[in-house]
């Protein structure tokens, strides 16, 4: 079965999320690819290279089409948040891509691309404890726990939680294959 998934982030990202979910991925043969806000590699907040294999390129939003991936990725990371959020196109893809009923996991403040594509009025949300009054006010009900599923997408608030998020989101998007 080939698998493809796609990571959308930007500079400044937390870069234990992005690189967790990279490798996990890899590891369960998906092909991946990476869309960087800044249409480049760019830097974690913690100084990582993102992606973090230069061999990797990197896609510009406008480059990528919904129908060649089965899997979307949002890592966190409140400073690349605040900064992707504001590319329509991005918020556009996201919101299509909730719409074509594909599996999303959304990490940390990855939720506020969520919450600017509409997605989540009515789920059970989880994201970075900060934005518990922003999940909220969009129409969704903020749960904390380690991996929050709400149909296709599954949302944790914190990298602890990596692991049974990624998980959560393997299962989800096999038991649709």
């Amino acid at each position: 079965m080939n698998k493809k998934s796609i990571i959308i982030s930007g500079n400044l990202a937390q870069d234990h999320e992005f690189i967790y979910p990279y490798y996990r991925l890899l590891e369960e043969n998906f092909e991946i690819d990476i869309c960087m806000n800044e249409g480049k590699p760019v830097k974690g907040i913690l100084g990582t290279d993102l992606p973090p294999n230069k061999n990797h390129p990197v896609k510009k939003i406008e480059d990528v089409n919904i129908k060649d991936y089965d899997l979307l990725i949002i890592p966190g990371g409140v400073k690349a948040m605040e900064k992707v959020r504001q590319n329509k196109l991005i918020i556009k893809f996201i919101e299509d891509f909730h719409k074509s009923g594909k599996v999303i996991g959304c990490i940390c403040s990855g939720t506020q691309l969520l919450i600017s594509a509409k997605i989540v009025n009515g789920k059970k949300i989880s994201g970075y404890y900060s934005m518990i009054d922003d999940i909220m006010n969009a129409g969704a009900n903020y749960v904390d726990e380690p991996a929050v599923v709400d149909d296709k997408i599954i949302t944790t608030a914190h990298y602890k939680d990596m692991g049974p998020w990624m998980k959560k989101i393997l299962e989800v998007f096999y038991s649709q294959k």
